[in-house]
């Protein structure tokens, strides 16, 4: 790895040279690593940005951010951009215009983060290269990579990438999987909380909603991940899962709060081991901790009143929702 380090360091300072570049960062590991990457090769011309898009988990914008400037030691933009996201994806809820394509919702989140990483560079003096923690799995779902192979789903950074966009594109890790990029923030020095951090998609809880997105199905879907969250490192399960969330389901159920019947949201968890994200097995938590969460959730969470277990491996499934 400390080779690839060097010979990625020359490549990218070959490529940018004397130029400004900005950096997309997601609060994961892929686009940490490639910020370090990056600043090892051109120092203070890369300024990194967060945008926040309105599809992040809940209260995720500023304790990343934050933990981005204090940690990081790089230039870190926070942006707030999530009106411009959510009026393209929700539309108008009150007559059903609300996107439902998981492709489409996935163009549009790829879009925007252009339109605002454009809208950056340009306040900061057209910084010319952008900067992307694209994988090599993002590249084979996306696109067909030597030969012909089917799209399985344009990822936000990838098949979802506006043509017209003003970059030059600078992808350190394309050709790396997941376990790879982790040993490689390991050498780099990044701290294990971002080296170890679930993988959280570019689309957000876009794509955790299955069908249309409104901004009340959003706050149910982060209320009920966010206990998600709690419990699974309430049982020190974080780095031996892949993946655990939730996901809004497009459908309702008949139940019981009290004495009074109740006709009202389906979420699913999603709990998932995998090593590179290529394959993925379903996770066999204990009885306990489903029990808890799916309690936790039905009590604390107004407006939905049944948790189901998806239990579909990749393939056949695939880890998100869409």
């Amino acid at each position: 790895m400390s080779s690839f380090i060097e010979s990625s360091v020359r490549a990218i300072s070959n490529q940018i040279r004397d130029e400004k570049a900005i950096c997309g960062l997601s609060g994961g590991v892929d686009s940490s690593v490639a910020a370090l990457l990056v600043h090892r090769a051109i120092g203070d011309r890369l300024v990194c940005v967060f945008v926040d898009n309105g599809l992040l988990r809940k209260n995720e914008f500023q304790s990343v951010l934050s933990d981005f400037r204090e940690r990081l030691h790089m230039k870190v933009l926070g942006v707030d951009a999530s009106e411009r996201f959510l009026r393209r994806l929700v539309g108008d809820p009150r007559n059903g215009t609300g996107i439902e394509d998981p492709e489409t919702k996935r163009k549009i989140v790829g879009e925007e983060f252009i339109r605002v990483f454009e809208e950056t560079a340009g306040k900061l003096g057209d910084a010319r290269f952008l900067v992307q923690g694209t994988l090599y799995p993002d590249v084979i779902e996306s696109v067909s990579v030597r030969g012909p192979s089917a799209v399985i789903k344009s990822h936000h950074n990838v098949g979802g990438l506006p043509s017209d966009m003003g970059f030059e594109l600078v992808e350190p890790l394309r050709e790396l999987f997941k376990d790879e990029v982790r040993k490689l923030g390991e050498q780099l020095g990044l701290d294990p909380r971002y080296i170890y951090r679930q993988p959280f998609p570019g689309p957000g809880l876009a794509v955790r909603i299955i069908g249309a997105i409104t901004p009340e199905r959003l706050h149910l879907l982060r209320e009920a991940d966010s206990i998600v969250q709690e419990e699974i490192e309430r049982a020190n399960l974080v780095r031996d899962l892949w993946q655990a969330f939730a996901v809004l389901l497009p459908i309702r159920s008949v139940g019981v709060m009290g004495d009074d019947r109740t006709y009202e949201n389906v979420a699913a968890l999603r709990v998932v081991t995998s090593q590179d994200g290529m394959t993925a097995d379903w996770a066999k938590l204990q009885y306990a901790i489903l029990d808890t969460i799916a309690r936790r959730i039905v009590t604390e969470v107004r407006r939905i009143n049944r948790l189901v277990y998806d239990i579909p491996s990749q393939p056949t499934g695939t880890i998100e929702g869409e």
